[in-house]
């Protein structure tokens, strides 16, 4: 049975009145398949400026923050390069967006001054896994290549790696927010230092979502698994 987040979901559009500028930092083109229903899963070990060196899951609903770091396109699977060019629109530049040859190269897109916050996301289950097999059999809800995400399983080998199911929302109208020295390096989540609310309508419809949802369950728990319980 999923999380119980998800239950919480069930009414379209959605609007909440408290406030959370948390963001989860996450490749552009990433943000981008999210907020389209192209993706469903995302895969973490944790980055060198993680509090503790390795992946946490602090918080279960967050804005989805669109960094261009390290972002390339020989990770990203043939039918979804298209997506590299777009995912530009996530940026804002001072001069112009980037010569398109910048895709090409790690680290050949420069920071952007600000990017656009198009979409928030929550947590509706997490597990972690260490088998390459299941890392593969999630294929059809990641936009990354194969080979990518299971040398994200390699990476730290003594520490799994966490899957998290997102059941993502757009947001009415996207925020543009300035990116900030401290935002830079490999960490998964920031303080947005304005106000967001949490409103819009998911990406998916309940039956969508839910269908998604019991098919990646399935392909978990076929192979060695351990699921997280959720957030108090």
């Amino acid at each position: 049975m999923l999380s119980a987040a998800r239950d919480e979901t069930r009414q379209s559009p959605l609007s909440f009145t408290f406030l959370m500028p948390i963001a989860f930092k996450e490749w552009a083109v990433t943000v981008r398949a999210l907020a389209e229903g192209e993706q469903l899963v995302t895969l973490r070990k944790g980055g060198i400026r993680e509090e503790r060196k390795h992946f946490e899951v602090q918080h279960d609903r967050f804005f989805l923050y669109p960094t261009f770091e390290h972002q390339r396109n020989d990770v990203v699977r043939a039918s979804h390069q298209p997506e590299l060019r777009r995912a530009l629109e996530e940026g804002v530049w001072p001069d112009a967006e980037p010569p398109a040859q910048a895709l090409t190269r790690d680290g050949g897109i420069p920071q952007p001054d600000r990017v656009r916050i198009r979409a928030w996301a929550e947590v509706a289950a997490h597990w972690t896994v260490t088998d390459p097999r299941t890392v593969d059999a999630l294929s059809p809800y990641y936009v990354w290549t194969s080979d990518y995400c299971e040398k994200r399983l390699q990476w730290k080998r003594r520490h799994p790696l966490h899957v998290l199911l997102l059941r993502t929302y757009r947001i009415p109208r996207p925020v543009t927010v300035k990116v900030r020295d401290d935002f830079h390096g490999c960490r998964s989540w920031l303080e947005i230092t304005r106000d967001l609310p949490f409103e819009g309508t998911p990406v998916l419809s309940d039956d969508e979502f839910d269908r998604a949802s019991e098919e990646i369950e399935a392909i978990v728990h076929g192979g060695v698994v351990e699921r997280v319980p959720a957030l108090a």
